[in-house]
């Protein structure tokens, strides 16, 4: 938790023709604010950033996060340096931000307001080979197992 953009940032660096999308959440991206500030340092051209932002901390309980009231995720981005970021509501909006995540020069950020609907808890696994393995094959390719 706090780590999908800094580890997203790493396989952009590491990776560099190859575009790294992240998509995170705003609790974590709460959590990890100081990310935003090293990715825009970095100025990674094939990084971009996806927020679901349902304005709670869907894992503790739904608190609200800082974004219900005053923080705009688009805007800290934006300030850090990044080139490009907004935040979308709409379905429509959201249409037209999909080809900037995929071909914009980054490093870029899109916040996608959603509804704040408690869906069933789904708990991740927790094994971490697992994880490993996963994560692995999913950057690498079938062959890697």
């Amino acid at each position: 938790m706090g780590s999908a953009v800094t580890v997203g940032l790493g396989l952009a660096l590491a990776q560099a023709k190859r575009r790294v999308l992240v998509i995170t959440g705003d609790g974590e991206m709460l959590m990890g604010l100081g990310a935003l500030a090293t990715v825009a340092v970095k100025r990674p051209d094939n990084l971009a950033i996806l927020v679901i932002d349902n304005e709670h901390y869907g894992e503790t309980g739904m608190q609200c996060t800082h974004t219900s009231t005053a923080v705009d995720l688009a805007g800290v981005a934006l300030a850090c340096g990044f080139r490009w970021s907004t935040t979308v509501r709409p379905t429509r909006e959201l249409a037209d931000a999909v080809p900037t995540l995929h071909t914009a020069k980054g490093p870029i950020l899109v916040v996608l307001k959603v509804s704040a609907t408690r869906d069933p808890l789904v708990l991740p696994p927790w094994d971490g080979a697992l994880l490993k393995s996963r994560f692995r094959q999913a950057l690498l390719g079938a062959q890697v197992a």
